[in-house]
């Protein structure tokens, strides 16, 4: 059963959306032994971090706040841009409370995608604070909004459209996009891909 839609009023106050990485933008699985400084290996999927440049587009900063340092993320982090901290001691809110201040923004202007308690003392605190699917239950019990996916496996994407369209941002997002790289012509239809596209 689909997630009723995030409230708009909430959705529109947002100007930070703060993502976990471990079980979030991943699966939560670590695959050792491999190549690489680390012989660590993560699961990131593309579509997310789409979702990731679309929030961007529509003017939201998106940071990236790991409880783990992991060179995996932060090359998957560097490849897309995006601001990224990593901190072994897992101590979230102290940093999310500096970006908050840094950008003039109130919690009530902030997001949140998580899945376990590390992430707790900051989503607690978020205006918006949502859920992947597999998310510990005290996570899922104080979550606005729970995905259907779980992380890393397109809860990011299905987070960040739910929140451009409670914003009343989609179409006009999806429309920039598609323009950025040029358009496209006319399908079969009669229609443009962007037309379908944004339904």
């Amino acid at each position: 059963m689909a997630e009723p839609a995030i409230p708009s009023d909430i959705a529109r106050a947002v100007g930070l959306a703060v993502f976990d990485v471990d079980g979030v933008l991943t699966d939560a699985g670590t695959y050792m032994g491999g190549d690489g400084p680390s012989g660590e290996h993560k699961r990131f999927d593309i579509q997310d971090g789409l979702g990731l440049k679309l929030l961007e587009l529509a003017g939201v900063d998106v940071v990236w706040v790991s409880g783990r340092v992991s060179p995996a993320t932060t090359a998957r982090a560097a490849e897309l841009k995006f601001e990224c901290h990593q901190d072994a001691g897992a101590d979230k809110l102290p940093l999310v409370e500096r970006l908050r201040n840094e950008r003039g923004l109130e919690w009530h202007q902030v997001a949140m995608l998580a899945d376990d308690l590390p992430d707790a003392s900051v989503f607690t605190r978020v205006g918006l604070p949502a859920a992947v699917a597999n998310a510990v239950p005290a996570i899922r019990e104080i979550a606005l909004w729970v995905t259907e996916r779980p992380g890393g496996h397109g809860a990011a994407r299905e987070f960040c459209d739910a929140l451009l369209k409670a914003r009343g941002d989609y179409d006009r997002v999806v429309k920039d996009y598609v323009d950025q790289r040029g358009g496209v012509g006319q399908g079969p239809a009669g229609r443009s891909w962007a037309a379908r596209a944004v339904k």
